[in-house]
């Protein structure tokens, strides 16, 4: 194995990428998806959580009430997130289907200091999002009902109860659970396995176009012809994944250790890029070895996703800043698994060679 010979493999191999059609329109996706990653991050999120909108809508509802005038009528109308609409139950519930209420409050005839309870019904629409984010908004306007009414009948208390002091947790939404928990460990471990895809590709159409046996007729061996792929492939990884987290701190979504993540990211890819590697001079064929990787992947995302530190965690713990001495371990563990399979490939590669020369298959 020549590093020279390596370097021309691949200055050849990403020559042709530019020329490649569907790469260059992936590339491109993944950056115009970046470049509105604000907006996006808005509506996916809302889809992930609904409710996590109700905290950055200043929109007014229009919401429905019915039955009695109570103290909860007041607090509805207090707040500066609804607009109330005083109806009779059933012609709430039909605005309300046409969408022209985002939701309609029931309150029974029942006095605050009644002995008996007092039953809310609330009527929304189903997997909407408007009415989820109306919802929402009500839960705080009902919690401060509930006090009003704990107050109004705290004489029917006889025992003194037991104070309970919950610890103040940090506000945290689904929004940012979504974007620093699910999206941005996806968007850097995307590319790697696009290029554990697209050495497949590399390394098979040389078997279906036949080309290696010209190949092994230079002084370039089939093992610098693999690993000149292995090489493109890998360096797609950190340029992808960099202008995701470039673009992402672009619009204000920051990210508190990208280098470390574009470390953990490209070892984590190597490893997945000389799996895919292998299978393709194992099968030889496109269709058999993608299936075969495809499969592969799904099994060892599985096994990864099943322990507390795995890759996608550690990635999320990097970008709040709060990975420990467990990224250590991680990165030393990819590493050392690359250097396993970068052997193993190897001496693949020289099998394949020698199976060349010897013309057998």
């Amino acid at each position: 194995m020549k590093a020279r010979h390596i370097k021309v493999v691949a200055k050849k191999e990403l020559g042709g990428l530019f020329s490649e059609k569907t790469i260059l329109l992936a590339i491109l996706l993944q950056l115009f998806i970046a470049l509105f990653s604000s907006f996006l991050m808005v509506g996916l999120s809302s889809m992930y959580d609904p409710g996590s909108l109700a905290g950055r809508s200043h929109f007014r509802y229009d919401i429905g009430y019915a039955g009695n005038t109570s103290p909860l009528l007041w607090d509805l109308s207090n707040s500066n997130a609804f607009r109330i609409h005083h109806v009779d139950l059933s012609t709430g519930v039909e605005l309300l289907k046409e969408r022209q209420l985002s939701a309609v409050v029931y309150v029974p005839d029942t006095a605050a200091n009644d002995t008996g309870p007092v039953k809310i019904t609330l009527y929304t629409l189903k997997s909407d999002i408007m009415g989820a984010v109306a919802d929402t908004k009500l839960k705080g306007v009902f919690l401060q009902y509930e006090g009003e009414l704990r107050e109004a009948r705290i004489d029917r208390i006889t025992d003194r109860p037991l104070p309970v002091e919950i610890p103040a947790s940090s506000d945290s939404s689904g929004y940012f659970e979504f974007v620093y928990g699910l999206l941005i460990p996806l968007l850097v471990f995307l590319p790697g396995i696009i290029s554990a895809a697209l050495v497949i590709d590399l390394i098979t159409e040389e078997y279906q176009h036949d080309t290696l046996e010209t190949l092994v007729s230079t002084p370039v061996s089939v093992a610098d012809a693999v690993w000149g792929k292995v090489l493109t492939c890998i360096v797609l990884v950190p340029v992808q994944a960099g202008a995701w987290l470039l673009l992402l701190s672009v619009n204000h979504i920051p990210v508190m250790d990208p280098m470390l993540i574009l470390l953990h990211v490209t070892l984590g890819s190597l490893v997945l890029i000389l799996i895919a590697a292998l299978v393709a001079l194992h099968y030889r064929e496109r269709t058999a070895a993608q299936f075969v990787f495809s499969t592969a992947l799904v099994v060892i995302m599985i096994l990864v996703l099943a322990v507390p530190g795995n890759p996608l965690n550690l990635v999320a713990q990097l970008a709040v800043g709060t990975a420990g001495l467990v990224q250590w371990i991680v990165l030393a563990g990819a590493g050392a698994a690359a250097v396993l399979l970068g052997i193993i490939l190897q001496r693949f590669a020289g099998k394949a060679g020698r199976r060349l020369l010897t013309g057998k298959n």
